[in-house]
């Protein structure tokens, strides 16, 4: 007998038989979406992803250009380096790993535990470098213990080399890691974290030919993170040659020469303006720089009093002593306030008012023409002649000299000295300009500073008859394929015409300040080559009352300056040295300049010269240089009570320079002479 079911049971049934199908087909639905969405929609991202289980993606940082100075010779390259990096996404256990890397390379786990936080800037994807250069003995621990240390690797990093030492580190530039400020900016675009970029000189200035192009490898991994095969390599290409107008001997020689005294040095080609020497001393080694100072290192470089990292070359600004009778002399030649053969009559000194301005040589020189005041370094008569020429004609010639501003230096942060008229007088201190100033303007001292640099420009624009050039530090740059990308052209800033038998009488007194007896220079004299300079000691501290400053203390002694070109006839190079705190220019720049002239010429000496220091005064002129006597405050009787006298102790070093050229020093209490 057949059973059928109730007449309501089947309706319900069906029903929900039908809300379970739909159930379903909803979530095959949502499933096949989901497929479709993960195969289809993102197929590139997670093939990306599971590329990357199986894959590793390693930079490979370019070598950065070579740098040689303009005889081939090689001054920056890089090196081979190694580093020991981790991949943090493969990390379980950092402190474990930590603890075995310090048993098996003996450093203490806090060091990697800093390098591991600070590295927290670097994606995770990236290998974080905890130990950079390392040696070849630590390589191949790491090496053997590989599978002992999961996610670390050892990376091929070029490091900057310098093969003839830390030569002109200044300009050449060091290197640091690129700063998250950085990173925000155009120029910096590509650059990833810890990159290693020029922070100052050279190498930030042609960061962008220097940098090369990244390579990167491409790795197959297994489940522990080891490598398995390479997939596929892309070869970094290296940064552009840069040939520099730089002489390496030349400057080798320079700062040998200069021993362990501070100041500065640049040689310039008269000819186009090529910077062949540029010497800070003392200096710091980039070295330290290129492999990651410490901080111990940096404190050193900082806190050091002679100021190591100071650019003097182009930052120094000093007072430039009796160099500064250069452009007086022109000035007053030009403006027909003499003649070669007009003369001076000089007893000691002159009275101005109530004060007295005193020459170096208490008995006085006696008559005085232009060549025997250049020669002697007479102050009687520049302080005469200054006060016939006045300072803003004075002003004018300095301005054609290349004095009073920066001369356009590629890499940039030049000071721009100070070279007072009348209007800056009145803009600066609201009075008028006196007589008194001009008097000690005449000699170098007072508001008067210049750098090295434009020392050196003042020089060359004699030497090559009114050409201010602008400096040129790089000759050319080229392609690794070694084909030029740029070679800058040389570039004058300032053309002047000058009398020609004016030059000629400047010049041949500058020849006799080396060359005849009674220069003050006559010692430094070479006899392969005849150069023409003058030199200079340019006072840093003042007076009270009648006693002299205690010259016995380094901070206390003048500086030494000296500045010359050669060949006296058709000159190729010029040179200006300041020696801080060195006393006399004859005995303690003139040495310097004449061991870069002996380098620069090919001159072999079985001992170069070293800096001498001299402590004590040269009883006459051809000895070295004159040394300064005690006189009045440099001013006029209208303005005594206006000025404060420099007290004891302030010095004006050329090491830390006014931050702006309106702060200068007052004007100095005694004139130095030489």
């Amino acid at each position: 007998m057949r059973l059928n079911p109730p007449p309501d049971e089947t309706p319900g049934l069906r029903r929900r038989f039908i809300v379970i199908s739909m159930i379903a087909a909803v979530i095959f639905g949502v499933l096949l979406l989901r497929l479709w969405y993960l195969q289809i929609v993102n197929d590139e991202r997670y093939r990306e992803l599971s590329e990357r289980n199986r894959t590793r993606f390693i930079h490979i940082d370019a070598p950065r250009g070579t740098m040689y100075d303009r005889n081939g010779i090689m001054l920056v390259d890089s090196r081979p380096a190694f580093t020991v990096s981790v991949l943090r996404q493969e990390i379980s256990d950092r402190q474990a790993l930590f603890g075995r890397l310090s048993q098996l390379l003996g450093i203490e786990p806090r060091q990697l535990e800093v390098r591991w936080r600070a590295g927290q800037v670097v994606p995770d994807y990236q290998p974080l470098p905890l130990l950079e250069d390392i040696n070849r003995a630590t390589m191949e621990i790491v090496q053997e213990h590989g599978i002992e240390l999961p996610g670390v690797i050892v990376e091929g990093k070029p490091l900057r080399a310098y093969p003839q030492g830390p030569v002109a580190p200044h300009l050449l530039g060091y290197l640091g890691e690129v700063t998250e400020e950085d990173l925000q900016r155009p120029e910096f675009t590509g650059y990833r974290p810890r990159n290693l970029i020029g922070k100052t000189g050279l190498e930030r200035l042609f960061e962008d030919k220097l940098r090369g192009e990244d390579g990167y490898r491409l790795i197959e991994v297994n489940v522990r993170g080891r490598e398995l095969r390479q997939l596929t390599t892309q070869k970094p290409s290296p940064g552009q040659r840069l040939t520099l107008t730089l002489d390496a001997k030349a400057q080798a020689a320079g700062e040998k020469a200069f021993g362990d005294q501070a100041g500065a040095a640049v040689a310039l080609d008269v000819r186009n303006g090529d910077v062949l020497a540029f010497i800070n001393r003392p200096a710091f080694d980039p070295a330290q720089f290129a492999r990651g100072i410490s901080g111990s290192e940096w404190k050193a470089l900082i806190e050091d009093p002679r100021k190591p990292m100071q650019n003097r070359v182009l930052r120094g600004q000093y007072p430039p002593g009796s160099t500064f009778k250069i452009a007086v002399a022109l000035a007053a030649l030009e403006a027909g306030v003499v003649t070669p053969d007009t003369t001076i009559s000089c007893s000691g000194g002159i009275t101005l008012g109530s004060h007295e301005f005193r020459c170096w040589n208490k008995g006085g020189h006696g008559a005085v023409s232009l060549h025997r005041a250049l020669k002697e370094s007479c102050d009687v008569y520049f302080y005469r002649v200054g006060m016939q020429l006045g300072i803003d004609r004075l002003a004018a010639m300095c301005q054609r000299l290349g004095l009073g501003r920066p001369v356009g230096f590629p890499t940039g942060g030049e000071r721009g000295g100070l070279i007072p008229d009348r209007e800056w007088k009145r803009k600066r201190f609201g009075t008028d300009w006196y007589n008194g100033e001009t008097v000690i303007c005449s000699i170098g001292q007072g508001y008067v500073l210049a750098t090295p640099l434009q020392l050196a420009t003042m020089t060359a624009t004699v030497a090559n008859g009114g050409t201010v050039w602008k400096p040129r530090v790089v000759k050319c740059i080229e392609r690794v394929q070694g084909n030029q990308a740029w070679a800058p052209e040389p570039e004058k800033v300032v053309e002047s015409q000058w009398s020609p038998a004016n030059l000629r009488a400047l010049r041949s007194a500058l020849e006799a300040v080396v060359n005849e007896p009674g220069g003050t220079a006559y010692r430094s004299r070479l006899p392969e080559v005849r150069f023409a300079g003058k030199t200079g000691t340019a006072q840093v501290v003042g007076r009270k009352g009648d006693k002299a400053a205690d010259t016995s203390k380094y901070e206390y002694r003048d500086h030494a300056l000296f500045v010359a070109y050669a060949p006296a006839v058709a000159p190729e190079i010029a040179v200006a040295v300041v020696v801080e705190h060195g006393g006399h220019g004859g005995s303690a720049a003139a040495p310097v300049a004449k061991a870069m002239f002996e380098a620069y010429f090919g001159i072999k000496r079985e001992a170069p010269p070293v800096v001498e220091v001299v402590e004590e005064a040269q009883p006459t002129p051809p000895e070295g240089d004159a040394p300064g006597t005690a006189a009045e405050a440099a001013l006029s009787p209208e303005v005594e009570s206006d000025r404060t006298p420099i007290p004891p102790g302030v010095t004006n070093s050329g090491a830390e320079p006014p931050a702006e050229p309106v702060e200068v020093p007052p004007p100095p209490l005694r004139p130095t002479g030489e």
